[in-house]
């Protein structure tokens, strides 16, 4: 292509920055493998606590972070005694409410709200297992690329709150992110890195390797399964629009970072030329951490 085309396609993609994050978190779910990678994991979970539990007792799930949640299939078979989808985006908790009433799914509920307000302080943490869970505890919390608006630091607070108050005697949590180191070019993680780092001063230490040790540390957890696993996941789209909308999702723009529109400009620049141009996919390696509670064997991963 020459010049003014791939100016026209730069001042495009600059054009993108700022779309909704369920527009596209729909679009790197179209076109990657993540959601099938996270469903194979979420599957093994869900095999784990069937055998944990009695064959007559419906279980129940919490999904924090869910989005418009592309696991809903999954989630809404398995979990007949209550699934609760946890959001802060009005707009993918409504197109999931227009799904419960159109497929008549009654025992699915959204909750709108900040997760870091429920579930980072114990007194309110305590009000959510009150109100909306009625009092009756989870068997899977699930937690899908969300915690990355949560400062790592905070992690445990947020695990223990949880494990505390809202998971059953017998259950899980499965948390899904991206890796937080990588010197592959091609990879998610770069990218955030050399932006956000470049501009920001910021790295990505998010690290879910870093939280199982955390974990394994802590006295509350003495007694649980802590797995890890990982996988590679990869993504393109043959629409530029579409490719950048994804890449604005994993800069975490506006909602973390606000880059300048010269920013912006150089970001789309070097995107189209290390990615779009030479039609070179968008990896992601993501880690995998199951937290098994009241487990009298071992779970799966």
């Amino acid at each position: 292509m020459g010049e003014l085309s791939r100016s026209g396609m730069i001042r495009a993609g600059v054009s993108t920055a700022g779309s909704m994050m369920v527009d596209q978190d729909r679009i790197w779910s179209r076109y990657s493998n993540d959601k099938v990678d996270i469903g194979e994991k979420l599957a093994a979970v869900i095999r784990t606590l069937s055998r944990a539990a009695p064959l007559n007792r419906k279980l129940r799930a919490l999904s924090i972070g869910s989005s418009n949640e592309p696991q809903f299939r999954i989630l809404e078979t398995a979990f007949q005694g209550g699934l609760y989808l946890f959001d802060i985006d009005r707009a993918a908790l409504e197109s999931v409410k227009e799904r419960i009433s159109r497929q008549h799914t009654a025992h699915v509920w959204t909750v709108e709200g900040d997760y870091k307000k429920t579930f980072l302080d114990a007194g309110h943490t305590r009000s959510f297992f009150s109100g909306p869970l009625r009092r009756r505890k989870v068997d899977l919390v699930t937690l899908h690329h969300s915690l990355y608006y949560c400062r790592e630091e905070q992690w445990s607070v947020f695990f223990e709150n949880i494990y505390r108050q809202i998971l059953a005697r017998r259950g899980a949590i499965h948390a899904v992110m991206m890796a937080a180191e990588s010197r592959n070019r091609s990879t998610t993680t770069w990218l955030y890195n050399h932006f956000a780092g470049k501009f920001f001063g910021h790295r990505n230490n998010q690290s879910l390797p870093m939280l199982k040790k955390e974990l394994d540390d802590d006295p509350l957890f003495r007694d649980a399964q802590i797995l890890l696993s990982a996988s590679r996941v990869e993504f393109f789209v043959d629409d530029f629009l579409k490719f950048m909308e994804v890449v604005w999702m994993i800069l975490l723009y506006p909602d973390v970072h606000r880059y300048s529109e010269e920013q912006r400009e150089e970001i789309v620049a070097w995107v189209y030329d290390h990615f779009w141009s030479p039609r070179q996919p968008l990896c992601q390696v993501q880690h995998h951490l199951v937290v098994y509670r009241g487990m009298e064997f071992k779970g799966l991963i």
